[in-house]
């Protein structure tokens, strides 16, 4: 990591992704994680909880080098696993307000 990442958590896609396994990167349990997180949700997730998230569209995670993911670098609030199961709760909180007519 560069000294200019100080003080902020990677968030990689595959750490919510419900499709993959522990072993294939996930970092919180399947029924916490959602299916295809996209980086534009991550972000806007972490937006929502005020953690300032830089995208990095063009970063591949390093166990899967050839898919390019991109990451989103949060600011280092607490413990990684629950800042990442934060942000998936907030993404299904996000998805849930889109399928439903605003009142």
């Amino acid at each position: 990591m560069m000294m200019k990442d100080k003080g902020k958590l990677v968030i990689w896609p595959v750490y919510i992704d419900q499709m993959r396994s522990r072993s294939g990167g996930r970092i919180i349990s399947r029924k916490n994680a959602i299916k295809e997180p996209q980086l534009n949700e991550i972000k806007e997730a972490a937006r929502q909880l005020g953690l300032n998230p830089e995208v990095e569209p063009e970063k591949a995670y390093p166990k899967y080098w050839w898919e390019v993911s991109g990451r989103v670098l949060v600011d280092d609030k607490g413990p990684k696993s629950v800042i990442v199961k934060q942000i998936a709760s907030s993404i299904k909180k996000i998805r849930g307000q889109k399928g439903s007519p605003r009142a």
